[in-house]
């Protein structure tokens, strides 16, 4: 492991009205644990997940890739600032990483492109073949399988967003694998029971404040899927 901790300083915050910070679970919990190589956080929309993971991101000194800015109604200059009010503490020093989001993999993918027009070796990092040529899901597993070869702090939000249950089925695998080499630690926002249950993950719930871990059992997502699976038309009609 590479990251041990993660702790929220309130008494930094610029404002307690503005998003993020006027969140109670920002407020509450005062530091997360990490105690093994994949990390899942689990919880509703809007609860602050992937903001804390992108906060973590740039505190870890990582780029987040982004695609063209476009203007906005209105804009929230708190929006991205909960970085400055964390602190992370490191088991044996700094490393290199990178964010994955789904809505900015078109994008590196795109400039990945560019890039291969100057140095056409660079595609054989990512299976010898551009990534705009493949199916999305074939061009994420790709980059899956050759970024995290490397040794170091991985950040996923909702990495099962393109992903078909047996591609996910493959992820969970490849951060097995990858983690138990003893070279990576993921870290997941995710709506997925299946990346859920990726064995020895520690899980934390974004739905209680504050957050705690809980079992894989525990969390809404396999309460919610069992229930369905195990009678579908009931559950539709219940809820």
């Amino acid at each position: 492991m590479h990251l041990k901790s993660v702790t929220l300083l309130p008494e930094k915050y610029p404002t307690t009205q503005n998003y993020p910070f006027n969140q109670p679970i920002f407020h509450h919990t005062k530091s997360i644990r990490f105690n093994a190589p994949v990390v899942c956080f689990v919880g509703e929309n809007g609860t602050g997940k992937s903001t804390l993971l992108e906060a973590i991101t740039h505190k870890c000194g990582i780029h987040i890739w982004r695609g063209v800015e476009r203007a906005r109604f209105e804009v929230n200059v708190y929006e991205e600032q909960l970085y400055r009010c964390i602190a992370v503490e490191w088991a044996n020093g700094q490393v290199p990483g990178s964010f994955f989001g789904s809505d900015t993999f078109n994008y590196f993918t795109q400039s990945l492109d560019e890039w291969a027009r100057a140095d056409p070796a660079m595609l054989q990092y990512f299976g010898g073949k551009s990534l705009m040529t493949q199916s999305h899901g074939q061009s994420l597993m790709s980059y899956f399988r050759s970024r995290y070869q490397r040794k170091g702090l991985y950040l996923l939000d909702e990495p099962e967003t393109a992903l078909s249950p047996q591609s996910q089925v493959g992820l969970v695998k490849l951060l097995q694998e990858m983690s138990q080499a003893g070279h990576a630690q993921f870290i997941i926002a995710t709506h997925s029971p299946i990346l859920l249950a990726c064995p020895g993950a520690q899980i934390f719930s974004f739905d209680s404040i504050p957050v705690r871990q809980i079992t894989y059992e525990e969390s809404s997502h396999y309460r919610l899927y069992k229930a369905f699976m195990t009678n579908p038309r009931q559950y539709l009609a219940d809820n």
